[in-house]
């Protein structure tokens, strides 16, 4: 019976014509690991090159399934609006929803308004309130480009999206792969049980009671923009990029 041990499920015709479900399919073929690896680098390079003069950023994350007539889409563009009275840039992931509306009220507001969107079928068109757009195929790659350009990080409702990208930002405030990288989290409201949870979690000891220093709960927009620009007064200092020549680079 010891091959019971050692049984892997087996791609076949006859499952693939029977519209089965194939998991486990384990390593492909090295030369097929090579060809996804040398991917993801075009894609750094795609994302790096379309974003690296966009200037020191606001990254705004949230749900794309808030319409415009929502109170949600609302507070987004009034928090896009203030980014670019700041003289900072909003940067979304580039689709509808909060992401619009980010965009849109910088863009109606005479500031830089950048998107970094995914292919997805239901969220592959950026939306109109762009002034700068690249679209990425990966998510880890696209998560990568919203955080590494950016000063502080705004995160409105939405769902497993916007929770992923809410706790790898407080993973790496954490760690210390990013420091003093200010966090608002916008609606008391919706994400009141969540912040309860981790207080719950200073007191369990999982995390610590700094951890939690640069998240600020609230349901007020300036109130959002003070706690961040604190952050950014104290610790940042903004250096511009020139363009390379013999990179072929355009600001």
């Amino acid at each position: 019976m010891r091959w019971l041990l050692v049984f892997r499920p087996m791609v076949t015709k006859e499952s693939l014509k029977g519209g089965r479900d194939i998991y486990l399919d384990g390593p492909k073929p090295r030369h097929r690991e090579l060809g996804f690896a040398i991917r993801v680098f075009i894609q750094f390079i795609k994302g790096f090159r379309a974003l690296h003069f966009i200037g020191p950023c606001i990254t705004v994350f949230g749900s794309a399934r808030f319409r415009e007539e929502h109170a949600y889409y609302q507070l987004a563009r009034s928090m896009g609006a203030a980014i670019a009275q700041e003289g900072f840039t909003t940067l979304t992931g580039g689709g509808p929803g909060i992401m619009e509306a980010a965009n849109r009220g910088a863009f109606e507001n005479g500031g830089h308004s950048v998107g970094c969107n995914i292919i997805l079928p239901k969220e592959q068109f950026h939306n109109p309130y762009m002034k700068k757009w690249v679209t990425i195929r990966y998510f880890f790659v696209r998560k990568v480009l919203l955080l590494k350009y950016s000063y502080a990080f705004v995160v409105f409702p939405g769902g497993f999206g916007t929770m992923d990208e809410l706790f790898e930002t407080l993973t790496l405030v954490q760690t210390g792969i990013i420091q003093r990288f200010p966090i608002v989290v916008m609606d008391g409201k919706f994400y009141e049980q969540l912040m309860e949870f981790l207080r719950s979690m200073v007191a369990q000891g999982t995390i610590s009671a700094h951890d939690l220093k640069l998240v600020l709960l609230t349901n007020d927009v300036r109130e959002g923009m003070d706690h961040i620009m604190k952050y950014i007064d104290k610790h940042y200092v903004v250096r511009k990029r020139k363009p390379a020549w013999w990179l072929f680079e355009r600001v």
